[in-house]
């Protein structure tokens, strides 16, 4: 089974939702749900890379920071109060990425043809305090220049990535502007653009070290309201999969490294999400009173302490499920710090988690469906997998057969075992009960052994 899932997404929705039917059939709620889910991962577009790109800043050459033309691998780029950085302060794949300070620009001098998202590694340099940039782009050869998306905030050392949803038609170029922060410096990697492409072939791009979807993306989620069960929010701070009907994730993925586990407290600012499409329901910070769950975490508070606002991005609801108290801050919260304890013991993460199935058990007892008047679905299940590694570079490279993967299954209730251990189980079993390719951007023949095996140590 293992290798005609990984040869088509199609046949890993066939196998993955048959197995959803056989695994979850508590209510009819589950099915519509569930189908809701498959109907947007079956037909959501897989995105095309255009030729040239992604742009990795490898090839050219600038030592200053004056303005003037450089030659890289996809074009020519105009490079003003910015220049090719390869010191051990600037953030990185590979040798080198682009070093900007002030208010400076790094322009691309050739239109490409369409362009259907944007996608850019980013980080602050070495010391310096955060900054911010934007994306531009200009559809009349430079003349005139449109902001796309929101305003990026580059508060930490290690480079994450964001999706710009840029849907544009015709010929474009981009532009980051950083806009603020002064003399503190951000730098700027693997910068890619893609077109829809309707065909079954998966992108040909692949994240860079660090990126919270370095592993793939498990349901081929979108940032399209066309898929609004299956709608890809990528944050500075990790990567999600939104149900909309739901209103829960499907599943979140991100990176912890050293950099990230700091001093600062738990914000404790649990929020509504305004940055959710138009017209749809956001749930509160008091949609879950009273249901006997708790607003449970996928991407941790503990896990994101390097600044205030990494630490309160964690509380935003579109990060949260209904859990069973004695589930989320009894094995769950375990595993969570055991998994931190692995990062300062000298590894470094990659963590994709997700919920399943409707119905689960709280404090009120009793198996409950949905909560806030019918408007989020409890799940029966809450699920982790934790890819591990040495700190090092590289690290989809490092993945091997004998790397360490750390998969759990725990049913959604208050009355299961306190040892997270007891819930180990495989990445295959994960993948039957949800449809999901998880670790799909790890070669094959590696993905078949460690997606097999259960964890024993």
């Amino acid at each position: 089974m293992k290798a005609l899932k990984k040869l088509s997404l199609m046949a890993a929705l066939c196998l993955g939702l048959s197995a959803c039917k056989k695994e979850n059939q508590l209510t009819p709620e589950t099915s519509v749900f569930d189908q809701k889910l498959n109907t947007s991962m079956a037909t959501a577009s897989t995105q095309a890379v255009t030729a040239g790109f992604p742009e990795t800043f490898e090839s050219g050459t600038k030592g200053s920071y004056a303005v003037a033309s450089v030659t890289l691998s996809s074009g020519s780029w105009t490079l003003d109060d910015a220049l090719i950085g390869n010191l051990a302060a600037d953030a990185k794949n590979g040798s080198q990425s682009v070093r900007i300070r002030n208010t400076g620009t790094v322009s691309m001098n050739f239109d490409v043809s369409g362009a259907n998202t944007v996608t850019v590694a980013h980080a602050k340099y070495g010391t310096d305090a955060s900054s911010t940039w934007q994306l531009w782009y200009s559809t009349n050869g430079g003349s005139s220049w449109q902001q796309s998306g929101s305003t990026v905030t580059s508060s930490t050392t290690a480079l994450s990535t964001v999706t710009f949803n840029t849907s544009i038609s015709g010929n474009v170029r981009f532009q980051i502007r950083k806009v603020s922060g002064g003399t503190n410096r951000i730098n700027i990697d693997d910068f890619s653009i893609s077109t829809s492409d309707t065909t079954s072939n998966p992108p040909i791009t692949t994240p860079g070290d660090n990126s919270h979807l370095l592993l793939g993306n498990p349901s081929n989620a979108v940032a399209s309201t066309t898929y609004p069960e299956n709608y890809l929010m990528e944050r500075t701070y990790y990567s999600i999969s939104y149900s909309k009907s739901r209103a829960t994730p499907n599943w979140v993925s991100w990176h912890i490294g050293t950099s990230d586990l700091g001093s600062t407290p738990r914000q404790d600012d649990f929020r509504a999400d305004n940055t959710l499409p138009a017209g749809w329901y956001q749930v509160s910070n008091s949609s879950y009173s009273g249901s006997g769950f708790d607003r449970g975490h996928n991407c941790p508070s503990a896990d994101r302490t390097a600044s205030v606002a990494a630490n309160s991005s964690t509380f935003l609801m579109t990060n949260m499920m209904p859990q069973a108290p004695n589930n989320n801050q009894g094995p769950w919260a375990d595993l969570e710090n055991y998994t931190r304890s692995l990062v300062t013991a000298g590894n470094e993460v990659y963590v994709i988690c997700g919920s399943y199935g409707s119905g689960g058990t709280g404090s009120n007892g009793g198996i409950t469906y949905t909560i806030d008047n019918g408007r989020i679905n409890v799940p029966s299940n809450t699920w982790k997998v934790i890819v591990v590694l040495p700190n090092g570079n590289n690290d989809l490279s490092r993945i091997n057969s004998s790397t360490r993967v750390i998969t759990v299954n725990m049913p959604n209730t208050n009355g299961l075992n306190s040892n997270w251990k007891t819930y180990r189980t495989t990445v295959d079993s994960i993948e039957a009960a949800t449809g999901y390719n998880l670790l799909s951007n790890v070669p094959i023949a590696v993905q078949n052994v460690i997606e097999a095996a259960t964890d024993n140590q």
